[in-house]
């Protein structure tokens, strides 16, 4: 079972756009795992168009994001087609093949009760020291939400850069809590603006802008 914190596994895979592995393709980005059932599934048509897009949004945050089917890349071709027909946007990173399921086995990505030729829906986000930061696992019906994955991403690399954490519902640009770690004094000095005290654990600041 694979842990928050811990080092992503690394793999040497066929990908649409050439035999990677993980780790070396992954460099000092961020990245974005995501297995899919098979290919030509509808809810993940739609979601792979929708990562196409957000593409701009993943340079932004240097996070690179890559899929995962166990079929074959011929099928793969067939897909992107599809994907690209349907959804205006054609696939502009790579997906992989799996089809010994070595990967999806390595990421723990086959439910032990389900059919063992399809992948549990999966999302896995990677740090650039290679860590696992965000697991969550999807229904086949429900859709993911990849503006909560960027969410996400921003409030790791938010607390990553300074020592806070993030509300519920943050949105980069909102006030974030000081880390309870540290004390009075060391929050002063790290936030010279101030910062405002509502419960001896709970502290408020805003950030300056970047």
């Amino acid at each position: 079972m694979l842990q928050l914190g811990q080092v992503a596994p690394d793999f040497e895979a066929e990908t649409t756009e050439g035999r990677i592995r993980f780790h070396e393709w992954l460099g000092n980005s961020w990245g974005v795992l995501f297995s899919h059932p098979k290919d030509y599934t509808p809810v993940c048509t739609t979601e792979l168009g929708m990562t196409a897009r957000l593409k701009p949004e993943f340079d932004r945050r240097n996070v690179k994001a890559i899929g995962l089917s166990v079929d074959t890349l011929e099928h793969h071709a067939g897909w992107d087609a599809d994907i690209a027909a349907t959804q205006g946007m054609p696939v502009n990173f790579p997906m992989i093949s799996d089809p010994d399921r070595t990967v999806a086995n390595l990421y723990g990505m086959i439910h032990p009760e389900a059919d063992p030729s399809v992948t549990v829906r999966t999302v896995f986000v990677v740090d650039p020291n290679k860590k696992i930061r965000l697991m969550l696992v999807y229904p086949p019906s429900a859709g993911r939400n990849f503006d909560e994955v960027l969410r996400v991403i921003d409030s790791l690399q938010t607390t990553d850069k300074h020592k806070v954490a993030t509300p519920v519902n943050w949105r980069p640009g909102e006030k974030v809590i000081v880390a309870p770690s540290l004390s009075d004094e060391q929050a002063k000095e790290l936030f010279p603006q101030g910062f405002t005290t509502e419960r001896p654990y709970l502290r408020w600041v805003e950030l300056a802008k970047d």
